[in-house]
Parts: C-alpha cells; structure tokens; sequence
C-alpha cells in the first residue's frame, strides 16, 4: 500500500509523460495509443489492432453517436480524437502533461474536429470538470491514482444515470503474486522508475473499488496475450530505432527496453490485463446480454 498523496503521484508520474511525443511516435502506433491492442488475426499490424481496439471501447461502452465522453489519463489523444471523428462525440480528456494537451490541440484542428474536443490539464483528483457524461474511459490511468475508491466515486458523480464506464488495467494475477513481486527491482523499474508513480494491484482490488463507487460491473475481458503482443511490437520497434531514441530522449533507449521486457515477462505468470465495463445503474442493463 503506498503512502502517497494523489498530488505527489500525479507529480511523479507527470515526467514520463511530460517525454516528448517524437519519442513516444518511434515505437507506439501512428494514433500514439499508450495501452493494449485488440489484434483479430495473426496477420493485423500495430495501427490495425488499436483501430480494432478503439472500436472495442465503444462497443463496451454502448456509443453509438454524439455522445458526451470524458476520457481520464487521455495520454496523446488517440481515443478522444478517433471518438469525435468516427463517433461524432463531444470528448473531454484529462491530462497532467502540458506537451500532450498541446498535442492533442493540434491534432484536433488538423482533424478537423476542434469544436468537439476539450482538455483539462492536471490531475484528475484536483480537476474541476463539467458533467454529466454519457460515458467515461481510463485506459492504464487509475494504476497512477493513490485512491482508486475516490477516484471512482468521482466517476460516478459525473456520470448521468445509465452511464457508462471502461476501464482497463494491467493487474497481479493475485494477492500472493502482488505479496510477492510487487516489491522487487524489475517491478520497482516499471513503477518507479518508468512512471514515477504506479501502483498495480490485483484485479479483485480494482472491483472491489468499482463496488463500492457503487457502479453495476456489466463486464469483464482478459486482454492478456494482446497486450503481450502488443509490447512486443514496441519492443521491436524500439529495438530498431536505438540511435532515435537517444537523439530525441538521451539514455532512454536502455531504460525503455528494459521496462518493455519486464511487463513482457510477466505475462500470464504474475500479471494479467483485464477491461472492465460498468453502469451507473442500481438494477444494472435493462437489456438481455
């Protein structure tokens, strides 16, 4: 259990994103998704699985046009942007990084899709944002977060009625494996000294907080080998372009591989990555699954 505030770990956290997006841009996908794809075939490529897994979120989270969605720990805007320009939504993504916010805002008036995009900069426990939504999205962002019960409960008090909430997260595969591990260096590197600040738990901790948001858990999908294979592109990537790295990031290039083989390792053995879909809801759907 950590001991930080929220503002300490959003602090910490806030220099692996605050990296430039040229970095970023040498291994993951030409959207910057920072999180699993969703791959349909051994043939798909890396742009086609986080298309395919853009469009899973949506499914998940019931869009189907217009909608008002509040992404938290919006990375470099892949999901907020494909959400305004192939569902129509109106999207407000929280940030703690003044280059990725700067990003995105370009990237939304090249889109052609500014008036639908909006940011706020800092972090989510301090925020102020403007509900409700029709659906909110944290891909990999509550492992940053101290107090995932209040961060939820937050979620839930922004949320209409019948809302919808995706979240998905890398988790240990236990509470022994977590006992175990997550104190070690290999995990230490990834969560310290990558991010700053993580704190990665097992999956019945992070439904246990969904429980008592009082949010209905409506879904659940192991997306394990994905984000194996998903790594493991990055890792490639990364591996190809060392000399890149170091000109755009100085000494990064061996931190980043080691980081990318140390989640890898772990797959299926001590960690697991889960999404979960729930609705603020008392009864849960209405509909038959």
């Amino acid at each position: 259990m950590t001991t930080l505030t929220p503002q300490e770990a959003y602090q910490a956290t806030n220099k692996h994103y605050e990296l430039p997006a040229e970095l970023f841009g040498i291994y993951l996908d030409r959207r910057l998704k920072y999180s699993s794809g969703l791959y349909t075939n051994g043939h798909s490529d890396l742009d086609q699985a986080q298309t395919n897994k853009l469009h899973f979120v949506a499914r998940q989270l019931g869009l189907t046009g217009g909608e008002r969605l509040l992404d938290v720990g919006c990375g470099w805007g892949s999901l907020i942007l494909f959400m305004a320009q192939e569902y129509g939504c109106h999207a407000t993504g929280v940030t703690p990084s003044r280059p990725q916010a700067e990003y995105i805002r370009a990237q939304a008036e090249k889109a052609g899709v500014a008036e639908l995009i909006a940011l706020e900069l800092g972090s989510f426990t301090d925020v102020e944002v403007a509900g409700p939504f029709d659906a909110v999205t944290m891909l990999g962002s509550i492992v940053h977060m101290p107090d995932r019960t209040a961060v939820l409960r937050k979620v839930y008090g922004l949320l209409r009625g019948g809302g919808s909430l995706y979240l998905s997260e890398s988790c240990f595969r236990d509470h022994a494996a977590y006992e175990e591990f997550s104190q070690r260096p290999g995990t230490k590197h990834v969560t310290e000294g990558i991010f700053g600040f993580a704190d990665m738990v097992p999956l019945s901790v992070l439904v246990e907080a969904v429980e008592s948001a009082r949010f209905s858990l409506t879904g659940l999908a192991d997306l394990t080998a994905h984000y194996h294979r998903t790594i493991e592109e990055w890792e490639r990537r990364v591996g190809a372009a060392r000399d890149h790295v170091e000109l755009v990031a100085p000494g990064m290039s061996e931190p980043l591989i080691r980081y990318l083989r140390t989640a890898n390792a772990g797959w299926g053995y001590t960690t697991k990555h889960y999404a979960l879909s729930a609705l603020k809801s008392r009864m849960g759907p209405t509909e038959a699954p």
